[in-house]
């Protein structure tokens, strides 16, 4: 087997050798890191010009297909106003045949946050329009979009979902939740083809390899991805190192509930063609942005939100995965959410005894004060989205809860503190993708949406070589790869990303305009500039 040489760079490792001058890949894996005039033979030999070398980045926690689809669709984050959204809604029309899909817009883009139907009437009234926010948890439609959903004033609210509704009780436009789940995006599933799926998946496919991402955690899992990607595998068309939680909907049934936990751990045992399924995924809550993440105490405004799994339902569900060996990932974005989870885990831990585990809770946008260092104890990952605290979506954020608890967000110290895992990734497509912005939101707590915005919690941020090794190291054992990947060591495999700029020496900023310039996965350049 050929070995080949990698020299001339800057290697950052993630371990403890931080750096390391040249490495020597044998097949797949790493046999040698360290100073170059310790290299041992090999039979090719890659000058790598100086470049700075980092290990391939994991994104530990994605939406593989609602991002490629997002990749096609018209982008709303950075219109900062009602008049903005419309406009690019008009210039897309041109281009739209039967149906326009747009994502990303913020709620403080839209007057008083209340986005309706007429608003995008205005412009195109005359096919369904269908628009994702930037969070991803409610979707805003036009008339036409209502009526191909036959949403009407007599459309019940689904379980941990809400039909926005007028004071004559007619819908607004807005669906919030599962509202959004059951009728706008069970519907675009269902009118959405093979081929076009097969798209979205090349998309994030070249997509992430330009971002040296090597490996992601898909966290909504179902048939129609699993088909996706077994397809684009079967064809040599997934170079990415996948595996998922397949999500687990509450049906406010526990027997049918369970019987989804039964279906996952199906998959999980099953021999994978290219995606490991290796657990389950349950929203617990909403978000802040829309007032919808379950808090211990209310927002500004006086409301609060249920949890979408209260915990009569979750418990069964958390010890029946937890039995089966599937890893349990709840989304758990305010601190009654997460205080909620860590209860399941540790009624599950009671049930089922000291078994490894190795669970994780996602987002914990405000935790309450002892959430990370009962985490640690109970050994659950925090796994959070440095890109989600972006001082360009921070305000309407902040706006809702309108207190001290806004001096706690996104606290990251907290969890490495406490010595809990701490794993970082993007949410794509609620955020964007691209890993080395990722970092600099990490590292400066600035914008990498809006460059020219203050930093907010700079607090908060974290050494380069730190958030780097969160979306790397920490990454991959989030979800129990730690032992084979991750990390520039011998054994480990040979992926990893070269920059044509070196960000430890030329500044955090430099992470804004980098590029990667080689992706390699196993031992194989799968991207190229």
């Amino acid at each position: 087997m050929t070995r080949t040489l990698y020299r001339n760079a800057r290697f950052f490792t993630a371990g403890d050798d931080t750096w390391a001058e040249a490495v020597v890949v044998d097949g797949e894996t790493f046999a040698y890191v360290g100073p170059e005039s310790g290299a041992p033979h090999a039979e090719h030999v890659v000058d790598l010009d100086g470049r700075t070398v980092l290990p391939g980045f994991t994104d530990a926690h994605t939406h593989l297909l609602m991002m490629g689809e997002a990749l096609g669709q018209v982008g709303l984050t950075d219109a900062r106003s009602l008049a903005e959204i419309q406009d690019r809604l008009r210039t897309a029309r041109g281009s739209a045949e039967s149906v326009l899909r747009g994502r990303g817009w913020l709620f403080d883009a839209v007057p008083d946050g209340a986005p309706t139907a007429a608003m995008i009437d205005a412009v195109v009234p005359d096919i369904p329009v269908y628009l994702d926010a930037n969070d991803y948890h409610s979707c805003w439609v036009n008339s036409a979009a209502l009526a191909e959903l036959g949403i009407n004033r007599e459309t019940p609210d689904p379980i941990g979902g809400r039909i926005e509704r007028d004071e004559t009780g007619e819908p607004t436009g807005m669906l919030y939740e599962t509202a959004a789940q059951q009728y706008a995006w069970a519907h675009r599933d269902a009118s959405t083809t093979d081929a076009q799926r097969d798209a979205a998946v090349a998309r994030v496919v070249e997509a992430y390899l330009a971002s040296g991402v090597t490996g992601a955690v898909d966290m909504a899992f179902d048939e129609l991805a699993l088909a996706a990607l077994d397809r684009a595998q079967d064809c040599g068309a997934l170079p990415l190192r996948i595996a998922a939680h397949w999500f687990v909907a509450n049906t406010g049934d526990d027997e049918s509930n369970l019987a989804q936990v039964a279906e996952a751990a199906d998959r999980a045992a099953a021999d994978p063609r290219g995606v490991r399924v290796i657990g389950i995924k349950l929203v617990l809550d909403g978000t802040i942005d829309a007032c919808t993440a379950a808090m211990r105490a209310p927002y500004v405004d006086g409301t609060n939100a249920a949890p979408i799994w209260p915990a009569e339902r979750l418990f069964p569900v958390v010890a029946a995965a937890d039995a089966a060996g599937l890893q349990i990932a709840m989304h758990a974005i305010g601190d009654g959410a997460s205080t909620l989870a860590l209860d399941a885990i540790e009624h599950a831990i009671a049930v089922n005894g000291g078994q490894p585990r190795r669970h994780r809770i996602e987002h914990l946008e405000y935790a309450a004060p002892g959430t990370a260092e009962r985490m640690a104890r109970l050994g659950v990952t925090a796994s959070m989205q440095p890109v989600h605290a972006d001082p360009a979506i921070f305000a309407n954020w902040a706006a809702r809860l309108g207190d001290d608890r806004v001096d706690r967000a996104f606290a990251w110290p907290e969890f490495e503190d406490a010595g809990a895992l701490l794993a970082f990734s993007t949410d794509a497509p609620t955020a964007p993708h691209e890993a080395l912005a990722n970092m600099y939101v990490a590292a400066t707590r600035a914008s990498a949406l809006d460059p020219a915005m203050p930093a907010v919690h700079p607090q908060f941020a974290l050494p380069l070589e730190r958030a780097i090794a969160h979306a790397t190291r920490d990454a991959a054992a989030s979800i129990g790869d730690g032992d084979w990947r991750g990390r520039i060591a011998v054994g480990q495999a040979a992926d990893f990303a070269v920059l044509d700029t070196d960000p430890f020496a030329a500044g955090d900023e430099a992470l804004l305009t980098a590029r990667v310039t080689r992706t390699v996965i196993g031992g194989r350049t799968v991207f190229e500039l």
